[in-house]
């Protein structure tokens, strides 16, 4: 979605907590530090861990070298490793009878592309077949969409076709492949490629599904919603489903002139950003005031079953989710944790009341129904609260407007603002360190932090202007469905030869700016994929950083070290390993991004080339699968 900072949302009006607030309910002595710590001194006192420090003794080493900053438009690894692209936009994902070619010029239909791959890829997953590390599934988010890539004459003049076909370019896709002996490759056609557009049905389960708020007249009982939107990261479950994130989708819709205060709360503006609504009642608020509601949740797909239908988990919250990623309580519990890309917006997690149980997706198709949720409070101490959101504890009753625990989940949002949560610079992408038990949060950026009106800046966001953006992480006390916890900060990105101290950040290694992607590797290490916009790259404080890139962080020495650069103007994201991490799937999205976020169709590769460069064609997203030479461990 544009990450363009003019657009992204803003939506967080509540009066929760400053750091002042939070400094006044520590003790005497603590408070006075505080109150006389600069910037820096600051840092010191909340963050003793910060540059990646050690809680680990026996995580794999750094055994790549590292590569500099990116300027070109090309994709680069290390010495010793291969890059392979795959899987691009447009191509056939496999459904037998039905694999139309991908026509450089645009001028695929919306029936093609509903066969094809579809725009933006974004997160992704492994699924070994038979337990190989050479043959399995890949589980795909197609975020959003680039009409001046998608339409032969771009977004003008928009008309129901071309609404249909990026509605079609939105969505997911599952589709096989297999390690020839030399290089990886699609199988087509396959029994297991699949398609998720706008039109796909996706039950809706847990406490909200059937509530007023998500019926409309194409669905009386509000159960059934068509389509998942603005997909944004991904994960694999410990039962072998797929969990998405719908992320911005308050873009799609247009509420008119009279928007309610629950939609200003979620964001939405008088006109979608794509038109939708003008061919598309769906979208259009005015008349369908409930569609809205039915977005914003974490999907799960059985990829392993290609009749199975998709679900939308209430239970897990209504948010503009980035993604959901579970950990196992040692009863078996599941625990989702998840934030969403939105300034000044939350980080929360799920507690099943149930466990997991041997047998895969269909013996834990339930799991996910029932549970609490929780909001997380990062306080000044380095401490932290979860927050259950239940209907009828604190102040989340019906005298506050949430009539039962559905509407709780609906508005998750405000009961969050009720609650006293922290606002956050736009938690995205979280990775689980299970040996640690540590949870890790990339908080991309926020330029708003600490502008006139505006919240300041606090103990989990201690920069204002936040150009470059941090990682954050906490431990549960006792098992992951702890209340409690304790945080800090793995690192806060930078450049040590920016003026500006808020810019300079204190990385011990490679240089970056504004985390996104995160995952860990099975030998240990930990991978961090950035996301710096068109408008900020190669000058002012991103001039010597480069392109996007893909860094690898070394636990045990705090070593951060660059692994890859994406061409020009490109997204790197999406990590997934084969079980034996010697193959390692990524997403390039959006290469040659404009400033706008919407490509000139006149001059499609005006920035970028990538991977084709073929005269006449356009700048695709594509997978890519990265291997080393003498066939070792990714890393290592």
């Amino acid at each position: 979605m544009p990450k363009d900072f003019s657009t992204m949302e803003d939506s967080n009006r509540s009066g929760n907590p400053s750091i002042h607030e939070l400094i006044a309910r520590l003790p005497l002595d603590r408070r006075t530090v505080l109150r006389g710590a600069g910037l820096a001194s600051l840092l010191g006192v909340l963050h003793p861990l910060s540059g990646c420090a050690s809680l680990a003794t026996d995580k794999a080493r750094l055994g790549f070298t590292a590569i500099p900053p990116g300027q070109t438009d090309a994709l680069v690894v290390p010495p010793g490793y291969v890059a392979q692209v795959i899987a691009r936009w447009g191509e056939p994902v496999g459904i037998a009878g039905n694999m139309p070619a991908f026509r450089v010029d645009a001028s695929n239909s919306a029936e093609d592309q509903a066969a094809q791959l579809g725009m933006h890829h974004d997160g992704l997953a492994f699924f070994p077949l038979n337990g190989s590390s050479t043959h399995g599934l890949i589980a795909l988010n197609h975020e959003y969409t680039d009409d001046g890539l998608l339409h032969p004459d771009g977004f003008a003049p928009m008309n129901a076709a071309k609404v249909k076909k990026s509605q079609n370019a939105h969505g997911l896709s599952v589709y096989e492949v297999k390690f020839n002996g030399a290089q990886w490759e699609m199988v087509r056609p396959s029994a297991y490629a699949r398609r998720f557009t706008m039109d796909t049905p996706f039950a809706m389960s847990g406490p909200a599904a059937g509530h007023a708020l998500l019926r409309t007249a194409a669905d009386p009982q509000g159960r059934t919603t068509l389509g998942t939107l603005n997909n944004c990261a991904s994960s694999a479950t410990p039962w072998g489903t797929y969990l998405s994130g719908e992320e911005n989708w308050m873009f799609y819709f247009g509420g008119g002139k009279d928007i309610s205060a629950h939609h200003k709360r979620w964001g939405m503006n008088e006109k979608g950003l794509y038109a939708w609504e003008r061919f598309d009642e769906r979208f259009d608020a005015t008349k369908t005031p409930n569609e809205a509601n039915r977005f914003g949740w974490v999907v799960e797909v059985d990829p392993m079953d290609p009749s199975s239908t998709p679900i939308k988990r209430t239970a897990l919250g209504r948010a503009a989710h980035e993604g959901a990623w579970v950990a196992l309580t040692q009863d078996q519990r599941a625990v989702v944790y998840s934030g969403e890309d939105a300034r000044f917006e939350y980080i929360y997690k799920f507690v099943s009341t149930g466990r997991m149980q041997p047998g895969g997706a269909k013996a834990n198709r339930h799991l996910l129904d029932e549970g609490t949720l929780h909001v997380a409070r990062f306080d000044a101490n380095g401490q932290g609260q979860w927050l259950p959101l239940v209907h009828g504890q604190g102040p989340l009753t019906a005298a506050n407007g949430f009539a039962d625990q559905g509407e709780v989940l609906i508005k998750a949002r405000q009961a969050s603002d009720l609650l006293g949560a922290t606002k956050m610079d736009r938690p995205e992408w979280l990775a689980i360190d299970k040996a640690s038990r540590w949870v890790y949060c990339t908080l991309t950026n926020n330029s708003q932090r600490g502008a006139p009106g505006k919240p300041g800046v606090d103990a989990a966001n201690p920069r204002a202007n936040n150009s470059m953006g941090q990682i954050i992480r906490w431990r549960e006390a006792g098992d992951f469905d702890g209340l409690s916890f304790e945080w800090n900060h793995l690192v806060l990105a930078g450049d040590p030869a920016n003026e500006r101290a808020e810019a300079k950040g204190n990385v011990k290694g490679d240089i970056f700016g504004c985390p996104d992607g995160l995952g860990f590797s099975p030998n240990g290490l930990l991978w961090i994929q950035t996301d710096a916009h068109a408008t900020q790259m190669y000058k002012g404080e991103f001039a010597r950083i480069g392109n996007n890139q893909m860094l690898a962080c070394d636990t045990t020495t705090g070593e951060i070290r660059r692994f890859l650069t994406g061409p020009t103007n490109c997204e790197i994201t999406g990590v997934a390993f084969t079980p034996d991490g010697r193959n390692l799937f990524i997403s390039v999205q959006h290469p040659g991004e404009t400033p706008t976020d919407r490509s000139d169709p006149q001059q499609p590769q005006k920035y970028s080339g990538w991977p084709d460069y073929q005269p006449g064609s356009r700048p695709r997203s594509a997978n890519v699968v990265i291997r080393k030479i003498d066939g070792g461990v990714i890393g290592s």
